[in-house]
């Protein structure tokens, strides 16, 4: 009996987890399908209409690592409930949103709320169940829940834009991070509480100096290279990172230890998921708006347009510790990358007369099985041999690579799309820009393809080579 009372408690922890990690992903979607109609609403400019996607992602990824600190002193589960608050109640704050600032804020406090929770959800994993074949299981259906709810949030955000209002997307959490902190509170075990001192210099330099690459690639966009503000912004950026790796090697307790980084394996993986969400985002961001600007589709017709990639993702994911067990997690990351490749290429083929079938729905379908692939694997490896002390830290990072690889990469693509030369014909130009977006999205995944051929996979096969040598 009291096995299978652990047994449920497990599942309902994991449960747990999922839907928590679920909610955050699908928010970070559900605005996209909504874009064109919050920005009619709210009048957001076309550039400005990224710091919707930015705000929440920066604040995110920024804070991440001190949330992730947080839950090792102050205790996961209590992070992971004080982290579902902040976000249930900013996303009643985004639902009544009046104003681009308003909705920018709100954002950001969001994204604040996501930075103490996704920490904990990860860590909790770690604490809950042993390396081996049942964590590989429960990653599995972690990464499972990532891919799926993007594209969930796309169709209920297409869904609540064209029949109630893209609000309605925000004020569903309430109900959802309520229940979730209760079930928290009854399920979740809380975890030893570490002594030691938050490192607030670090957490504001990495945050800021983030932020401030992002603003001035964004500005870019629109004033030019040579505009002071974008300038100085970048330069400004470019010292508080450098800030903040000084104070991460002199103090004592840094939120980011760097001996993390010790380890190639680990460190091809940030690398490697930096650079690949660098390049998905431009996939969910402009693919939404050349099915509604282009093709014509509404807000919740491009939402299900996203099938094709969904449920391809979610039968991958699945497949992940059985396909790891038979060929490796290092051959199975490099085929799907490779799979994602394709298909962002394929979209870099697009115009005016591209059809949904074969030139939209075919290279969905490659692209969904290759993030399907690719998630468990590099989320595997870049926790693989971390210490017990350093859990909440090396799961942080994984998360800032996650966000901030969608942050830098979604600037980066923005100054892509806007330099592209353009035509009188607004759809013909529109077209051709997003093709542009996708054949750099492809270049950003190609080199998440060589960080693993040089990093990742040589790393395997040596660790490999050990075991064999010991036993």
């Amino acid at each position: 009996m009291r096995q299978a009372n652990f047994v449920l408690n497990r599942g309902a922890v994991l449960a747990i987890i999922m839907t928590s990690y679920l909610m955050i992903v699908i928010d970070i979607s559900i605005v996209i399908t909504g874009l064109p109609k919050i920005q009619a609403g709210l009048g957001f400019s076309e550039t400005g209409l990224s710091w919707v996607q930015n705000a929440y992602t920066l604040a995110f990824g920024g804070l991440l690592l001190l949330g992730a600190r947080a839950g090792d002193i102050l205790g996961r589960r209590r992070m992971f409930v004080v982290g579902l608050g902040i976000f249930t109640l900013a996303s009643l704050t985004i639902g009544l949103a009046q104003s681009p600032i308003w909705l920018i804020i709100a954002r950001a406090v969001q994204g604040m709320g996501s930075a103490i929770l996704a920490p904990s959800t990860l860590a909790l994993i770690s604490t809950h169940f042993a390396e081996g074949p049942e964590r590989t299981r429960a990653l599995s259906l972690y990464a499972a829940a990532a891919g799926i709810g993007a594209t969930l949030g796309l169709v209920l955000g297409g869904l609540f834009a064209d029949l109630i209002s893209w609000r309605a997307g925000f004020f569903i959490n309430l109900p959802i991070g309520l229940l979730l902190i209760l079930g928290a509170n009854r399920f979740v075990q809380e975890t030893p509480k570490q002594t030691g001192d938050f490192d607030l210099a670090g957490a504001a330099t990495s945050t800021l100096g983030m932020t401030a690459l992002v603003y001035g690639l964004v500005r870019s966009a629109e004033q030019g290279w040579s505009d002071p503000f974008t300038l100085s912004a970048l330069a400004a950026g470019v010292v508080l990172i450098t800030f903040f790796i000084v104070i991460e090697i002199r103090v004592c307790q840094p939120i980011l230890p760097l001996r993390l980084f010790a380890s190639r394996e680990r460190s091809g993986a940030y690398a490697a998921r930096l650079l690949f969400l660098g390049g998905m985002v431009g996939f969910w961001f402009f693919i939404t708006q050349f099915l509604q600007h282009v093709m014509g589709f509404s807000a919740f017709q491009a939402g299900l347009a996203f099938l094709p990639t969904t449920i391809p993702n979610f039968a991958a994911a699945l497949l992940v510790p059985r396909l790891t067990r038979r060929f490796g997690n290092g051959p199975l990351l490099a085929s799907g990358l490779s799979a994602c490749i394709v298909g962002l290429a394929w979209l870099g083929q697009i115009s005016a007369n591209t059809t949904y079938f074969s030139g939209i729905a075919l290279p969905m379908t490659l692209i969904g099985l290759g993030q399907g692939f690719v998630l468990a694997p590099l989320t595997i490896s870049a926790v693989a041999g971390v210490a017990k002390e350093d859990a909440g830290a090396g799961s942080g990072l994984v998360n800032v690579a996650h966000q901030l690889g969608g942050s830098l990469g979604l600037a980066v693509l923005v100054v892509v799309f806007a330099i592209t030369p353009t035509t009188d014909a607004r759809i013909v130009s529109l077209a051709h820009r997003i093709a542009m977006v996708m054949d750099t999205s492809a270049l950003l995944l190609f080199m998440a393809l060589l960080v693993t051929l040089v990093l990742i996979l040589p790393a395997q096969v040596k660790a490999q080579q050990l075991q064999v040598v010991k036993i």
